[in-house]
C-alpha cells in the first residue's frame, strides 16, 4: 500500500524521462545569455551606458531602463535588464524580436492573461526550505506528515500557500496558451509558447486542483507539495522562467505603445542610419530632426553655440539606434538602420585624480577605445561631443583634423563629431565622406532664443561674450 497520490517507481521513471526532455528543449531554445554571445550582441562599454543614461542618471530622473520597464514580475524586470545590457547586433535577431513585439501589440488583451501575479510567490515557495513528506512507504510518510501538520505549523501554512500559488499559476498558464489569438505567434516568442505547451502536457498538470486548496485535507496538501517541490520542481521553475521571458517581451511592446514609438526598419548591406522626426525620448516638448549617415557620408561634423541642441542631438541618435537594436520602437516618425556591433559615446568624460588621469588623457583613452574597435574590424557608431577640449586650441584643432580625416576612410563605421572649432570646416571640404550641419541661436531683445532645428552647413556664431553679458558678469565685475 501507499499514501494516495504519492509517486510510485513508475512515476519516478517518467520524471527522469521528463528531465531529459526538458534538458533537450533547453538546448534547442537557448537562453538570452547563450544567444547574446560576443558576435551576436551589441556591446556598450560603461562610459556609453552612462552617457545614454541606460541604467543610471546623475539626478532623480528615470533611466532609460526605468522608462522602458513595464514588467509585472521581478523576474521579468531582471530579464529586461539583461536584454538592455546586451541588445542584438544581428538583423535576423532584431527582426525576430520586432515580430514578437508586433504580435503582442496586435493581441495585447490576450497577453493580459499571462499569469504573472503569483509567479514570484511560486519561485519563493520553490526555493525556500520547508519540511514536507519525503519518506517512502505509507507508514513512514504518514508519520512524517503528522509531525509536520501538528508540530510545524509555520511550515504547513507556507506549504498551503505555495500549493495554492502554484496551482493558480499552472492553471493560468494552461488558459493563457490555449487562447485562439495565440495560435499563430511570430518571432522569438514562438519557441517560448511551444515549450510552455510541452511542459503543460505533462501528466501531473491534469491533477492540479481548480478550487482553492485552503481547508483541504492535509494529505492532499502533502501530495501536491511533493509533486510540486520534488517531482516537478525543474518543470515549474522552467515555467516561471518562460513567464519572465514573455513578461520582458511584453514590456518592450508596452513601452513602444505607451511612448508612441515607431517600429524601425532593419536594413541589410552597408552601414547607414536614416531617420525623420527623430527626438530624444526624455524631452517633454522635443523638436524633431532628421539624420542621414551612410558610407557615402559616414561622418557628420556638427557645430553651433552651447545650449543650441548639439549634445541632445548626439544622444538622440545613439539612443534611437540602441532602442532599435533592442527590437522595440524608437522615438521618430521613421527610422531605418543597418545594425552595428559597437556603440561608443564620448560626452561626459571626467578626469581621475586617484588614477592620475587628466581630462585630456581621459579624452585620448576614449578615442583609443574607438580606434581600437575600428582596428579590430567592428561595425560601429561613435558619437563625440566636443573632443579635445582638455587641451589648447592649436592641439585641439590638429587632433580633431587628424582624427576626422581618418574617420572618413573607415568603411562600415558611422561618426557624429560636434565641435566649436569652425575653422576645421575649410579643411574638411575636400572629403566627400564628411558632412556638415549646425544648430543656431536667434539674437534679439532679451536672452538668446533657440529653435533646436538642425540646418546644413557650419555655424559661424560665436556667442561666449554675449552669454556672459546676458548673465551680467561684466556688470558685476565693473
Amino acid at each position: 500500500m501507499r499514501l494516495a497520490g504519492l509517486p510510485t517507481a513508475d512515476d519516478s521513471a517518467r520524471q527522469t524521462n521528463l528531465g531529459t526532455r526538458i534538458l533537450r528543449v533547453d538546448l534547442q531554445t537557448q537562453s538570452l545569455d547563450d544567444l547574446r554571445t560576443d558576435h551576436a550582441a551589441l556591446i556598450l562599454d560603461p562610459p556609453t551606458q552612462k552617457d545614454l543614461e541606460i541604467f543610471e542618471t546623475d539626478s532623480d530622473a528615470d533611466s532609460l531602463y526605468d522608462f522602458c520597464n513595464f514588467t509585472r514580475t521581478e523576474g521579468g524586470s531582471k530579464l529586461l535588464r539583461k536584454r538592455m545590457e546586451r541588445p542584438w547586433c544581428e538583423a535576423a535577431a532584431i527582426r525576430s524580436t520586432q515580430q514578437s513585439v508586433a504580435f503582442i501589440l496586435e493581441n495585447r488583451e490576450a497577453f493580459k492573461k499571462l499569469p504573472t501575479r503569483f509567479a514570484q510567490n511560486v519561485e519563493i515557495y520553490q526555493r525556500q526550505i520547508l519540511l514536507g513528506v519525503t519518506r517512502k512507504g505509507w507508514f513512514r510518510a504518514s508519520l512524517q506528515g503528522l509531525n509536520v501538520y501538528y508540530n510545524h505549523d509555520r511550515h504547513f501554512r507556507s506549504m498551503v500557500r505555495g500549493v495554492q500559488y502554484t496551482s493558480t499559476v499552472v492553471r493560468g498558464l494552461g488558459e493563457f496558451v490555449e487562447q485562439p489569438e495565440l495560435a499563430s505567434p511570430r518571432g522569438e516568442i514562438v519557441p517560448l509558447l511551444a515549450e510552455l505547451k510541452m511542459l503543460l502536457a505533462h501528466r501531473w498538470v491534469g491533477d492540479v486542483p481548480k478550487e482553492n486548496v485552503a481547508g483541504s485535507m492535509p494529505w492532499k496538501i502533502f501530495r501536491l507539495d511533493r509533486v510540486f517541490r520534488q517531482q516537478a520542481q525543474d518543470v515549474i521553475l522552467r515555467m516561471l522562467q518562460l513567464i519572465y521571458e514573455i513578461d520582458a517581451l511584453v514590456s518592450l511592446a508596452d513601452a513602444t505603445l505607451d511612448h508612441g514609438f515607431v517600429m524601425p526598419e532593419v536594413l541589410d548591406g552597408a552601414q547607414r542610419i536614416e531617420a525623420e522626426g527623430l527626438v530624444h525620448p526624455f524631452l517633454k516638448e522635443p523638436v524633431p530632426n532628421a539624420v542621414r549617415l551612410n558610407q557615402e557620408q559616414r561622418v557628420l561634423f556638427l557645430t553651433g553655440p552651447n545650449m543650441a541642441g548639439k549634445t541632445t542631438y548626439l544622444r538622440a541618435v545613439a539612443t534611437a539606434l540602441y532602442l532599435g537594436q533592442l527590437g522595440m520602437g524608437v522615438p521618430a516618425s521613421s527610422f531605418r538602420f543597418v545594425p552595428v556591433e559597437r556603440l561608443f559615446s564620448s560626452i561626459s568624460l571626467n578626469d581621475d585624480i586617484h588614477a592620475g588621469i587628466s581630462y585630456f588623457r581621459a579624452e585620448a583613452l576614449r578615442m583609443r577605445a574607438i580606434a581600437e574597435s575600428i582596428y579590430n574590424g567592428h561595425r560601429l557608431l561613435a558619437v563625440m561631443d566636443e573632443p579635445f577640449k582638455g587641451t589648447n586650441v592649436k592641439d585641439a584643432y590638429d587632433a580633431s583634423l587628424a582624427v576626422l580625416k581618418r574617420f572618413a576612410t573607415k568603411d562600415g563605421c558611422l561618426f557624429l563629431f560636434s565641435s566649436h572649432l569652425i575653422e576645421l570646416a575649410g579643411q574638411l571640404e575636400e572629403s566627400k565622406q564628411i558632412g556638415t550641419s549646425h544648430f543656431m541661436a536667434q539674437l534679439g531683445v532679451g536672452k538668446l532664443q533657440f529653435d533646436y532645428r538642425l540646418q546644413p552647413g557650419v555655424s559661424e556664431q560665436r556667442l561666449g561674450v554675449h552669454v556672459l553679458e546676458e548673465e551680467r558678469v561684466f556688470e558685476f565685475l565693473e
